[in-house]
């Protein structure tokens, strides 16, 4: 849209705020590595979205609130009230506006909280570059000896199971930056999935959903107020958002070291894609801009059975400038740092979707376990074809066999046949960037180019 149609969404947004007898505005910050901190304000109209911006954002002490000052970025959240269909650009009565230069958001007609989020997501993926700070969509957590994983993967695919992890310190579920100083949080609290959530399966989360969580599309016993976490009559993209408090080992302040390892989850719904794999840093930065997953039922509005999806650097609804500026950022820290890539499938085996298993919660995370402990790197490997993917022979408590997904199909013919129609997918969907340099770098961009499927 141009300047004029946001001004006057904003103006509509504005006046709709100023009609009420009373608005929410909360000062917070993004970002826990202080030398590359925003400000930001947030003005909604309900006390839900006040309370879920609190447990998302980092909450400033009383000083720091007192000593706050101009902020660098405001949002307006008007979300009850409409735009106006008969503006230029609109084509719904739903608008979500930034304006870079104006340095504000502005919500109409949609009452959805992570608008406000992902909005300021965004935000920092555009600002953190521009300071040579590298930003991610990941989970991040750390070790007891200071060992940083991040955890990259779209909804669905484990990212906040996975690195919520009771024998490690959670830096954060989601938004995280890497920078000179090492790993930060952007945010200050968890958004995670609650669907079918079970406190013998995920704890943590079980126990972070207490007084001050927020939790949305949530079916509840109106008398008992017991919450019916399988009920998915509203919609299986039920969440729960709580401050990173509320979980026990959270790292306070959540910053870490430089990460140690690079764990890109996919969920494959085609059931061929090892267990685990460990990729060389050109494969790592092909899958890392390749962003491959399934969309899972309920995850995405009319999504009703798991749909193969590329999304650059596993957020492309997020990121302000092209894939290959964040992948050149990410390859010049990991090989600085010698972090190692992981490719891990959480999907299906012995089958596609419909046929095969959904890989057991319990076998990832001893392939995570034996990723963080150093285990893995010690394995002998085998390559796979068509991908040239690196297997491990073992991993300690994961069935050997189902490490070579073939081995789990009773059809070899049809696990061939996939394979080769998944790998025409990854090629289709690279030629959007085969033309595109990493840096300055032409020789790596090749070497990507070869890191990819036969």
């Amino acid at each position: 849209m141009d300047e004029h149609t946001f001004l006057v969404n904003r103006e509509r947004a504005v006046d709709y705020l100023n009609s009420l007898e009373k608005v929410f505005v909360n000062d917070q910050f993004l970002n826990w590595d202080l030398e590359n901190r925003i400000r930001v304000r947030i003005i909604s109209a309900r006390a839900y979205h006040s309370l879920f911006m609190s447990n998302m954002c980092i909450r400033p002490t009383p000083e720091e609130l007192e000593n706050f000052g101009t902020p660098d970025f405001t949002i307006y959240n008007a979300g009850q009230f409409p735009c106006n269909r008969y503006t230029h650009y609109m084509t719904s009565s739903t608008s979500i506006d930034i304006n870079l230069q104006r340095k504000e958001m502005v919500i109409l007609g949609t009452q959805y909280a992570g608008e406000m989020k992902k909005g300021l997501f965004s935000v920092m993926h555009y600002l953190m570059p521009k300071r040579g700070v590298l930003s991610v969509h990941s989970g991040c957590n750390m070790g007891k000896d200071g060992d940083v994983a991040l955890f990259f993967g779209l909804s669905g695919t484990g990212k906040t199971t996975l690195s919520t992890d009771p024998n490690r310190y959670l830096i954060g579920d989601d938004e995280h930056c890497w920078s000179d100083n090492g790993v930060s949080n952007i945010e200050g609290g968890c958004y995670a999935k609650c669907i079918d959530l079970a406190q013998e399966k995920e704890p943590d989360i079980w126990n972070a959903i207490k007084f001050g969580t927020v939790l949305e599309n949530v079916v509840f016993d109106e008398h008992t107020r017991e919450v019916y976490y399988v009920d998915r009559s509203v919609t299986e993209n039920t969440r729960a958002c709580y401050p990173i408090e509320h979980i026990p080992n959270a790292k306070i302040p959540c910053v870490g070291p430089h990460a140690k390892n690079v764990i890109l989850l996919a969920c494959d719904a085609f059931g061929v894609l090892p267990p685990v794999s460990k990729l060389t840093l050109p494969q790592t930065m092909y899958h890392f801009i390749s962003g491959y997953t399934a969309l899972i039922a309920g995850t995405e509005d009319g999504i009703l059975e798991p749909q193969a999806t590329f999304s650059a650097c596993f957020g492309a609804a997020f990121i302000m400038l092209h894939p290959t500026r964040y992948a050149a950022m990410l390859a010049e820290r990991m090989r600085r740092h010698g972090a190692t890539g992981w490719l891990v499938n959480t999907g299906w085996s012995g089958g596609s979707y419909g046929v095969g298993q959904r890989m057991k919660l319990s076998y990832t995370r001893k392939i995570i376990d034996a990723i963080h402990n150093g285990s893995l790197l010690n394995a002998k490997y085998e390559e796979t074809p068509v991908f040239k993917l690196q297997i491990p022979d073992y991993v300690e408590g994961v069935p050997s066999h189902i490490l070579h997904p073939e081995n789990t199909w009773s059809d070899a013919q049809a696990y061939k046949e996939t394979l080769e129609k998944l790998a025409a997918l990854f090629k289709k969907n690279f030629e959007n960037f085969s033309d595109y340099k990493i840096g300055n770098d032409n020789r790596l961009t090749q070497e990507i180019l070869e890191a990819g499927p036969l």
